[in-house]
């Protein structure tokens, strides 16, 4: 499954992508919006990544953003916590920090929800940030997510604390 945007080629994680994957999950920033597992060396961001490429239990679809013209990853988007019940499921990325400011986090947003609504089946898709991420605020207008409220204490802060977070929602027809 590959999709492609005016600068990117999106599809599933490969091991080749764990050096980037490595940076990407070490990079403070990342680290402070979107907290993943500690990643303390190649092996282990391989394994991430052939863990992201496993989508068979459904809950899931994980992507790795490519830049067409080197062949390597300059972002990370997934749709998790879907539910075939409702027909939601939420969105959340990440980006490398040299890759920042391209568009690269809203091109993988808005194709991944595309291919959610139109290959999926989902009807609504939901992306989340903490209140001081503005950048993601940007991200998710930018992206045809309206901004719908704010979940007080929504969100742990790593090392503690709480912080209020954003609730934008993209439906197929936005």
């Amino acid at each position: 499954m590959e999709l492609r945007t005016t600068d990117l080629v999106i599809r599933p994680p490969v091991p080749d992508d764990a050096p980037e994957a490595f940076v990407l999950m070490n990079d403070p920033d990342v680290r402070r919006w979107n907290p993943t597992r500690a990643c303390p060396d190649l092996a282990t961001a391989e394994q991430w990544c052939r863990s992201g490429a496993d989508w068979s239990d459904g809950s899931h679809a994980s992507w790795h953003a490519v830049d067409p013209g080197t062949g390597r990853m300059v972002g990370n988007v997934s749709l998790f916590a879907i539910d075939r019940d409702d027909l939601v499921g939420k969105i959340g990325y990440r980006v490398l920090p040299a890759a920042r400011g391209r568009g690269v986090a809203r091109q993988m947003v808005d194709a991944v929800t595309r291919w959610a609504f139109e290959s999926h089946g989902l009807m609504r898709v939901q992306l989340e940030h903490a209140v001081p991420n503005l950048a993601s605020c940007r991200v998710a207008l930018a992206a045809g997510f309206l901004l719908e409220g704010t979940a007080r204490s929504a969100y742990a802060v790593p090392g503690g604390g709480r912080e209020d977070c954003h609730l934008h929602g993209r439906l197929p027809g936005d």
